[in-house]
Formats: structure tokens, C-alpha cells, sequence
């Protein structure tokens, strides 16, 4: 299943560790999606939305 927010299409993104040291190495920086119930087009569905879109009320969540 794709890391990715299903209404904004936020996605992972790369970057870096850095130590104290200052070595780096590559990580990634995952979108912070939670499963949700919402009503698309009068139908309740399941979907992996990020908290931006449901802080900013993009969907609407349903019972």
C-alpha cells in the first residue's frame, strides 16, 4: 500500500541524518496519514488521508 494522502497526494520525501559528527546518511521523512471513514459523493469509504487535509477539513469525516 502507497504512503501517500489520497486527496493531496502527499508522499514521502528524502533527506538526511545528521550525527554530531556531522555524517550523514539518507532517511525518509513519511507523511503523517491516518485511516479514516468519509462520505465521497453521498458514500461512505475508507481512505488514508494526512492530518493536514483533516485539520484543514479537505474531507468530512462520517459516523
Amino acid at each position: 500500500m502507497a504512503k501517500r494522502c489520497e486527496i493531496c497526494n502527499k508522499g514521502p520525501m528524502s533527506g538526511n541524518n545528521v550525527s554530531h559528527a556531522h555524517n550523514t546518511t539518507r532517511r525518509r521523512f513519511l507523511p503523517n496519514l491516518k485511516s479514516v471513514r468519509a462520505s465521497v459523493a453521498g458514500r461512505i469509504q475508507k481512505m488514508r488521508v494526512c492530518t493536514r487535509c483533516l485539520r484543514s477539513g479537505k474531507i468530512e469525516k462520517s459516523a
